[in-house]
């Protein structure tokens, strides 16, 4: 699923309106009458309507939804506020039509503003701004958005939470933002809406369909995807009937200094259980028993060192390499890693710790392959590419680092984003807080590493990887609640996920 720009919404929504074709006060109409579903499918009519519109499309909206809720006996006041004597011709033609239906239900604002008393069983509809909005509230509106938040009322936002702008919030003023309970947004999801900060605006998400043009959807180009099941399924592999381990691909893991063999099991588990044919995992000498035990389907090929991982190894016979995962920051392991990633000519996973090292060594960023696939959390990547201030200026700077090294950058998170080397940006829609425990990102670099080995392209294989993983921590959730999630469960849990993608 594409997630457009606020440039790109305005240009569906024109493409819509010329080749439908349909009138834009229809089309407005249309969105109206999803709105209002939408509102008294949740909301009964006991409660006092309070409707805020703007001067432009977006208040158009709310005030065709207050006549829409008119119709059906809700108590409905609307504040339409006119400022500047200037209304969009929409805007216009609901206002005309709210009078119309009933005249004192409307209060069109031009100067002074006395506002409503909102109570706890007052719910508000935010109309004030959507889409369209490219900076932050100020003055009047930033005192009105003041005044709804600090009120008792729920709140219900058409299309955005009134100052919350579509993509890049990095200066935005957060106090001058709706704090919506609900939003109800039109046709696509908004790309702000996958940031973290910006969840306590936006409350209960709902994406509505209005029916923009599927041709004009298919059409524009979209940096930003949103993966959907339909996306993984078609991705998959299949399996050979007359497949042998030796067909099946050949993984090394490289992980777990003495102390966090933990990591070495976890990679390890998880690769095998992606189908890799074969799993060799280099680990320290005082690493056997934990491996030997936890993992007797992997290959052991130990450190000369008992501690810690200290030399490069030889990747001829392997066709993917994880590496990373609990090694520790020492110089003698960094020396091994850095000598270890120029040499390795097959697909090549850099997690945890081998992106720890980079950072404190940010030099080797220009000798790492093309085709590397980095997989930071958000701490990590910031120790690599500096601190950011928010989601947006963090995804933007691990766009241009995939785009720089020719790499692909999978930035964990609750949205987790794959940064491809052609700019695109591509966004996980599985995973839940269950999943923030340790042991997580290493399973990741397992699966990841385990579907290079079996034969999926880099691309491929971050997608699937992230989606696969994610979905396992959603299944395990389910059984077992987001609080008794651990990282062991997701390996458990990955053959459901696989069985899920392929029914």
């Amino acid at each position: 699923m594409k997630i457009f720009t606020s440039v790109q919404i305005h240009e569906l929504d024109k493409y819509t309106i010329e080749n439908e074709p349909i009138k834009s006060i229809e089309l407005m109409e249309r969105a109206a009458k999803t709105l209002t579903q939408a509102i008294t499918e949740d909301w009964s009519s006991t409660a006092h309507f309070i409707v805020f519109a703007g001067p432009g499309n977006n208040g158009g909206d709310a005030l065709a939804v207050a006549r829409m809720l008119l119709d059906r006996n809700y108590d409905v006041t609307a504040y339409l506020f006119n400022i500047s004597g200037h209304l969009s011709e929409d805007c216009a033609t609901n206002k005309k039509r709210l009078i119309e239906k009933r005249s004192k239900a409307l209060i069109e604002v031009t100067q002074e503003f006395e506002p409503p008393q909102l109570e706890a069983d007052t719910l508000v509809i935010d109309g004030l701004f959507g889409s369209g909005l490219n900076k932050p509230l100020a003055g009047g509106f930033a005192s009105l958005v003041k005044y709804i938040n600090a009120s008792p009322s729920k709140v219900v936002s058409i299309d955005m939470p009134s100052g919350l702008m579509t993509e890049d919030n990095t200066y935005n003023v957060r106090a001058n933002i709706i704090r919506a309970d609900q939003t109800l947004t039109l046709q696509h999801q908004k790309l702000s809406f996958l940031f973290p900060e910006n969840q306590v605006f936006i409350g209960q998400l709902k994406v509505l369909d209005i029916r923009l043009s599927k041709e004009g959807t298919d059409k524009i180009d979209a940096n930003y995807t949103l993966l959907e099941e339909s996306d993984i399924r078609q991705r998959l592999l299949p399996r050979d009937p007359f497949a042998h381990k030796g067909k099946m691909g050949n993984a090394l893991i490289i992980a777990g200094s003495y102390g966090m063999g933990g990591a070495s099991v976890l990679a390890t588990k998880a690769c095998l259980r992606v189908g890799a044919g074969r799993v060799t995992t280099h680990t320290p000498k005082r690493n056997y028993l934990i491996m030997q035990i936890g993992v007797p389907e992997a290959v052991l090929q130990f450190d000369r060192e008992e501690t810690t991982f200290s030399e490069a190894v030889d990747t001829e016979d392997f066709n993917a390499v994880g590496i990373g995962p609990g090694l520790g920051t020492s110089e003698q392991t960094a020396i091994a890693i850095i000598a270890q990633l120029r040499r390795t000519q097959c697909p090549l996973v850099a997690d945890a710790d081998a992106i720890n090292i980079l950072a404190n060594h940010r030099a080797w960023l220009q000798q790492l392959p093309k085709g590397i696939i980095l997989t930071p959390h958000p701490k990590e990547f910031d120790r690599l590419e500096g601190a950011s201030s928010d989601s947006f200026e963090r995804l933007m700077k691990a766009r241009d680092l995939a785009e720089r090294l020719q790499a692909y950058v999978l930035l964990k998170g609750h949205h987790t984003s794959l940064c491809l080397p052609d700019g695109h940006i591509v966004f996980n829609t599985t995973g839940n807080a269950g999943m923030a425990t340790a042991g997580s990102g290493d399973v990741l670099t397992g699966i990841i590493t385990g579907l290079l080995a079996r034969g999926y392209k880099q691309e491929d294989a971050c997608i699937v990887g992230m989606y696969l993983h994610g979905l396992a921590g959603d299944i395990a959730a389910r059984d077992l609640g987001q609080e008794s999630v651990i990282a062991s469960d997701l390996i458990q849990y990955l053959p459901y996920a696989f069985k899920r993608v392929n029914e």
